[in-house]
């Protein structure tokens, strides 16, 4: 489009100007909005020979504009092309792997710290691909939301963990909850609610062995909706909890009103603690809140003695993580309601 250019990267220039035009603050039947833009940018003769090839360059680099955020220009780069082929591999396989049965879901402990028991898990989704192996959530669930299929893998992932939770207790095993991970499309569909409650009358799971975990940012996104969604789950009698605590802007004044069990802080606080750190007073401060409002305060992430050591003068009440033990499979997950976890 833009032909008189003298050189390729003066259309960042324009790119930047247009996003700027575009940001300013308008006006639509009475409302005030602010609209932002990504842009795709690929270059004649560097990214192709005719329109039809400078378009699909120019759709990649968006693409990858968005990826980075709102308001933001790429240009197409070679590598762009086979991170478009792979993630169609993924899309395409993703869509059979539900009826191919090739999701698994491992369980992770959380540890009571004080005592040492096992007080609840973590259900963890696989994609046992016939061809790349397992794979983890991160390199397919971003895709699954975009493409439409993350709800039904997500109704899924609910139903077997509560499947297996009640089996667990229908094998003479100690009930213990089992939490699952939520993502933002499923939470704000219509039927979610629907979908809970079905799930656990089929499995006959009692509803306070299910937790669901949301993400701090997730709930923030509109304040009035997320607590009504909220006491709808709370309602079944279900646990509810923030995951990735301390990642996202919430205000204390919404986690007070918020009906929430748990929170948990995110793993990436667990990393930076070390001696003298700075992140230290914050994950103590957090600790100390959740106390305050009456919640479980539990730690992902745990890696070292010093980080269960710290967790444990702060009196955090749980924490999970490799220093305790990995995601299991269900059969493991089992003989360790039986016989305990051994560490140190």
């Amino acid at each position: 489009m833009l032909s008189e250019l003298g050189r390729a990267e003066d259309a960042s220039d324009v790119a930047r100007k247009v996003i700027a035009a575009v940001a300013g603050l308008q006006t639509l039947a009475g409302h005030q909005v602010r609209v932002t833009v990504s842009i795709g940018i690929s270059v004649f003769p560097d990214d192709g020979q005719d329109a039809e090839t400078l378009l699909k360059c120019a759709d990649m680099a968006l693409y990858h504009a968005k990826a980075q955020g709102l308001g933001c220009y790429s240009f197409f780069q070679p590598d762009l092309n086979v991170r478009a082929l792979e993630r169609q591999s993924i899309e395409t396989g993703l869509r059979d792997a539900l009826d191919r049965q090739e999701f698994r879901l491992l369980y992770q402990p959380k540890i009571d710290l004080q005592t040492g028991a096992v007080t609840s898990a973590e259900a963890l989704i696989r994609w046992h691909h016939p061809e790349r192996g397992v794979i983890e959530p991160a390199g397919f669930v971003p895709i699954a939301e975009e493409c439409g299929l993350i709800e039904p893998i997500g109704r899924w992932v609910v139903h077997e963990a509560c499947r297996q939770a009640q089996a667990w207790q229908d094998a003479g095993l100690r009930p213990v909850p089992v939490s699952v991970n939520i993502s933002a499309v499923e939470f704000r569909n219509k039927v979610f609610f629907k979908n809970i409650a079905e799930i656990l009358q089929r499995t006959r799971l009692d509803p306070r062995y299910l937790e669901i975990e949301l993400t701090e940012t997730m709930l923030m996104a509109d304040v009035e909706a997320t607590n009504v969604a909220l006491h709808e789950l709370k309602s079944l009698g279900v646990q509810v909890a923030i995951d990735d605590f301390g990642t996202g802007w919430s205000s204390l004044s919404y986690l007070r009103q918020f009906p929430v069990d748990a929170l948990k802080i995110d793993k990436s606080f667990m990393q930076e603690i070390t001696e003298g750190s700075r992140t230290a007073p914050i994950v103590s401060a957090m600790i100390t809140m959740g106390n305050n409002l009456k919640q479980r305060v539990i730690a992902e992430g745990v890696e070292t003695r010093h980080q269960l050591l710290f967790l444990q003068a702060e009196c955090c009440g749980e924490a999970q993580g490799y220093y305790f033990s990995p995601p299991m499979i269900a059969e493991q997950f089992a003989r360790v309601l039986d016989t305990g976890l051994p560490y140190s």
